[in-house]
Protein backbone atom coordinates (compact mmCIF):
# COMPACT_ATOMS: atom_id res chain seq x y z
CA UNK A 1 0.00 0.00 0.00
CA UNK A 2 1.07 3.39 -0.93
CA UNK A 3 0.43 6.92 1.02
CA UNK A 4 -2.50 7.59 -1.79
CA UNK A 5 -3.99 3.96 -1.60
CA UNK A 6 -3.89 4.67 2.34
CA UNK A 7 -5.76 8.10 2.24
CA UNK A 8 -8.09 6.52 -0.49
CA UNK A 9 -8.93 3.63 2.28
CA UNK A 10 -8.97 6.32 4.92
CA UNK A 11 -11.12 8.80 2.95
CA UNK A 12 -13.93 5.74 2.51
CA UNK A 13 -14.36 4.52 5.53
CA UNK A 14 -14.36 8.27 7.10
CA UNK A 15 -17.37 9.45 4.54
CA UNK A 16 -19.39 5.92 5.03
CA UNK A 17 -19.41 6.84 8.75
CA UNK A 18 -20.00 10.56 8.01
CA UNK A 19 -23.17 9.40 5.76
CA UNK A 20 -24.37 6.69 8.36
CA UNK A 21 -25.97 9.81 9.82
CA UNK A 22 -26.26 12.51 7.19
CA UNK A 23 -29.75 14.23 7.36
CA UNK A 24 -30.60 13.42 11.07
CA UNK A 25 -31.70 16.51 12.98
CA UNK A 26 -29.88 17.83 16.28
CA UNK A 27 -32.36 15.98 18.07
CA UNK A 28 -31.88 12.32 16.26
CA UNK A 29 -27.95 12.42 17.13
CA UNK A 30 -28.76 13.05 20.31
CA UNK A 31 -31.20 10.46 20.85
CA UNK A 32 -29.53 6.98 22.58
CA UNK A 33 -30.03 3.48 21.67
CA UNK A 34 -27.55 3.72 19.42
CA UNK A 35 -24.75 1.07 21.01
CA UNK A 36 -26.44 0.68 24.50
CA UNK A 37 -27.41 4.35 25.88
CA UNK A 38 -24.76 5.96 23.21
CA UNK A 39 -26.37 8.29 20.78
CA UNK A 40 -24.72 9.14 17.06
CA UNK A 41 -23.06 12.00 19.47
CA UNK A 42 -21.16 9.95 21.67
CA UNK A 43 -20.53 7.46 19.05
CA UNK A 44 -18.90 10.45 16.96
CA UNK A 45 -16.97 11.38 20.46
CA UNK A 46 -16.00 7.91 20.46
CA UNK A 47 -14.69 7.76 16.97
CA UNK A 48 -12.75 11.15 17.97
CA UNK A 49 -11.33 10.06 20.73
CA UNK A 50 -9.76 6.96 18.84
CA UNK A 51 -8.64 9.42 16.05
CA UNK A 52 -7.02 11.47 19.17
CA UNK A 53 -5.41 7.95 20.91
CA UNK A 54 -3.95 7.91 17.06
CA UNK A 55 -2.12 11.17 17.28
CA UNK A 56 -1.20 10.42 20.38
CA UNK A 57 0.48 6.70 19.77
CA UNK A 58 1.36 6.56 16.79
CA UNK A 59 3.97 9.35 16.98
CA UNK A 60 5.60 6.52 19.58
CA UNK A 61 5.85 4.10 17.57
CA UNK A 62 7.25 5.73 14.67
CA UNK A 63 9.72 6.26 17.42
CA UNK A 64 10.38 2.70 18.37
CA UNK A 65 8.48 3.39 21.45
CA UNK A 66 5.39 0.88 22.37
CA UNK A 67 2.04 2.80 23.85
CA UNK A 68 1.26 1.18 27.43
CA UNK A 69 -1.52 -1.16 27.32
CA UNK A 70 -4.87 -0.11 28.24
CA UNK A 71 -5.00 -3.23 30.51
CA UNK A 72 -2.44 -1.68 32.71
CA UNK A 73 -3.17 2.05 32.38
CA UNK A 74 -7.27 2.10 32.66
CA UNK A 75 -8.39 -1.41 33.60
CA UNK A 76 -9.23 -2.44 29.67
CA UNK A 77 -10.34 -1.20 26.56
CA UNK A 78 -14.12 -0.89 27.93
CA UNK A 79 -13.12 0.36 30.88
CA UNK A 80 -11.20 3.15 29.38
CA UNK A 81 -14.29 3.90 26.69
CA UNK A 82 -16.28 3.92 29.93
CA UNK A 83 -13.66 6.58 31.23
CA UNK A 84 -13.88 8.42 28.31
CA UNK A 85 -17.33 8.48 27.59
CA UNK A 86 -17.57 10.20 31.03
CA UNK A 87 -15.25 12.64 30.31
CA UNK A 88 -17.65 13.64 26.45
CA UNK A 89 -20.70 13.35 27.33
CA UNK A 90 -20.71 16.28 28.63
CA UNK A 91 -19.78 17.72 25.90
CA UNK A 92 -22.86 19.99 23.51
CA UNK A 93 -23.44 18.53 19.80
CA UNK A 94 -21.46 21.74 18.14
CA UNK A 95 -17.81 21.25 20.30
CA UNK A 96 -18.29 17.27 19.55
CA UNK A 97 -18.60 18.17 15.56
CA UNK A 98 -15.73 20.95 15.87
CA UNK A 99 -13.83 17.96 17.89
CA UNK A 100 -14.30 15.42 14.99
CA UNK A 101 -13.36 17.93 12.17
CA UNK A 102 -10.59 19.15 13.83
CA UNK A 103 -8.88 16.00 15.19
CA UNK A 104 -9.73 14.61 11.63
CA UNK A 105 -7.80 17.14 9.69
CA UNK A 106 -5.12 16.94 12.09
CA UNK A 107 -4.78 13.18 11.78
CA UNK A 108 -4.90 13.14 8.00
CA UNK A 109 -2.11 15.62 8.23
CA UNK A 110 -0.27 13.80 10.65
CA UNK A 111 -0.26 10.87 7.63
CA UNK A 112 1.53 13.23 5.42
CA UNK A 113 4.53 13.30 7.25
CA UNK A 114 4.60 9.28 8.08
CA UNK A 115 7.88 7.83 6.43
CA UNK A 116 6.76 5.36 3.39
CA UNK A 117 8.12 2.72 4.41
CA UNK A 118 6.04 2.37 7.73
CA UNK A 119 2.94 2.90 4.99
CA UNK A 120 4.29 0.20 2.24
CA UNK A 121 4.39 -2.90 4.18
CA UNK A 122 2.53 -4.21 7.82
CA UNK A 123 4.30 -2.84 10.30
CA UNK A 124 3.70 -1.80 14.08
CA UNK A 125 2.65 1.52 13.04
CA UNK A 126 0.08 0.03 10.21
CA UNK A 127 -1.38 -2.61 12.77
CA UNK A 128 -1.60 0.55 14.78
CA UNK A 129 -3.39 2.99 12.27
CA UNK A 130 -6.16 0.49 11.04
CA UNK A 131 -7.09 -0.82 14.86
CA UNK A 132 -7.67 2.95 15.85
CA UNK A 133 -8.96 4.78 12.25
CA UNK A 134 -9.82 3.18 9.19
CA UNK A 135 -10.67 -0.51 10.92
CA UNK A 136 -12.82 0.75 13.67
CA UNK A 137 -15.21 3.78 11.56
CA UNK A 138 -16.35 0.96 9.51
CA UNK A 139 -17.99 -1.04 12.95
CA UNK A 140 -19.73 2.56 14.06
CA UNK A 141 -20.58 2.86 10.36
CA UNK A 142 -23.00 -0.61 10.57
CA UNK A 143 -24.10 0.48 14.02
CA UNK A 144 -25.46 3.76 12.86
CA UNK A 145 -26.96 2.06 9.91
CA UNK A 146 -28.68 -1.02 11.40
CA UNK A 147 -29.73 1.83 14.46
CA UNK A 148 -32.08 3.95 11.68
CA UNK A 149 -33.19 0.81 9.93
CA UNK A 150 -34.71 -0.16 13.01
CA UNK A 151 -35.86 3.43 13.86
CA UNK A 152 -37.89 3.76 10.21
CA UNK A 153 -39.36 0.31 10.70
CA UNK A 154 -40.24 1.12 13.79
Amino acid sequence: MDRPQLLKRIDRAWEALRTSYAGLSDSELLESGVTGEWSVKDTIAHVTWWEEEALKHLPLILAGGKPPKYSVTYGGIDAFNAQMMEQKRKLSLSVVLRQRDETHIRFLDFIDTVPEEEIARETRFRRRLRLDTYGHYPKHTETIRNWRELRSTG
